[in-house]
């Protein structure tokens, strides 16, 4: 359906609309967040957790509970500390996506440990066991992400995982080659992170910033999208990790965007007619070269990427780092 417009050209059906309003029509909102009040105020279709959103959201009083429960039910599972503290953050990690999926009607993506990004069997088996702790709280594997990350073992993973209904999340994500890898696999979806390639390339270059238009995480999930939609393949693209809400804009029409809790706020407090930037149909049109991704290709495609090198390292590294801060807060505070 065409939108109305006015004797003066503009879309009636967007006038008095916030931006987020808009942004909604074209492209699937998720919350970046493991604070379930921020998602109940934006009523998102879907949301993402990570360690270091679930380290923050620990932190507030209303989670207590959250954190008993799983630190009960650890214990009654196993008399190994080891154990016990697997199995804590496990039920954690549930638990915040249990009270998520209470309030969004779409799904929640819950992360494998950055600590196994490189180990294909226990990425396999701990996807499994998150899956397994979902179902015993009644929620039915389809309403749940695995997040891996981005890497060639990651990728084996989720190819094994999607043949057995398991849905997965690629993050960490910063190239084509990796992307391209991940839709080969048939993940179901893959966050290529937007501001920490422009992190990246504020220092390299030594730029206080880039026009929307030419900031180079925009450019790369561009990429990506083009490349998905030219050669048919079904992953979804949900840009992810933004450092201003221009990034987010100038991202209008893609499958998903996963915003965090403050630009979602500017959204919806902004003005202004929200143009589409990415379509499908304009990317099948595009000149793009297919490309190898066998692993000699992609490890060394990937090894070219300087960027892409370096943020996915230092993204397994934090991420780890956070895991073993969340550990360290639990056991201090309720063991």
């Amino acid at each position: 359906m065409k939108e109305k417009a006015n004797e003066n050209g503009k879309d009636t059906n967007k006038i008095g609309q916030s931006k987020l309003a808009q942004l909604k029509k074209i492209t699937v909102v998720v919350v970046d967040t493991g604070d379930i009040a921020a998602i109940e105020k934006y009523t998102p279709v879907d949301a993402t957790t990570n360690p270091s959103l679930i380290f923050a959201a620990a932190q507030k009083p209303q989670y207590r509970a959250l954190i008993e429960e799983a630190v009960s039910y650890s214990k009654s599972r196993s008399k190994s500390a080891h154990d016990q503290k697997r199995l804590l953050l496990d039920k954690l990690f549930v638990n915040f996506g249990v009270q998520i999926l209470k309030i969004i009607p779409g799904r929640v993506s819950t992360e494998v440990g950055a600590r196994l990004s490189f180990d294909v069997p226990a990425s396999i088996q701990k996807a499994k066991d998150l899956i397994q702790l979902y179902a015993d709280a009644g929620i039915a594997r389809e309403r749940v992400l695995i997040k891996l990350a981005s890497t060639w073992e990651g990728a084996l993973a989720a190819k094994e995982l999607e043949k057995e209904g398991i849905h997965c999340n690629m993050t960490l994500m910063f190239s084509l080659p990796q992307a391209v890898a991940c839709a080969k696999a048939k993940a179901t979806l893959v966050s290529p992170f937007v501001g920490r390639i422009l992190d990246w390339y504020k220092k390299s270059e030594g730029v206080s910033g880039y026009p929307a238009a030419q900031d180079p995480g925009v450019l790369s999930v561009q990429e990506i999208y083009a490349y998905y939609k030219k050669f048919g393949y079904k992953t979804e693209v949900m840009g992810a990790s933004f450092r201003n809400a221009e990034e987010i804009l100038e991202l209008a029409g893609c499958d998903l965007l996963t915003i965090s809790p403050q630009y979602l706020e500017e959204l919806q407090n902004a003005e202004g007619e929200v143009v589409r930037k990415l379509d499908p149909a304009k990317a099948k049109t595009q000149n793009i070269a297919e490309i190898d991704v066998e692993e000699n290709h992609f490890r060394y495609a990937f090894n070219e990427n300087a960027m892409a090198v370096e943020k996915l390292a230092e993204g397994i590294r934090n991420f780890a780092k956070d895991t073993v801060k969340l550990e360290e807060f639990v056991a201090k505070t309720f063991i």
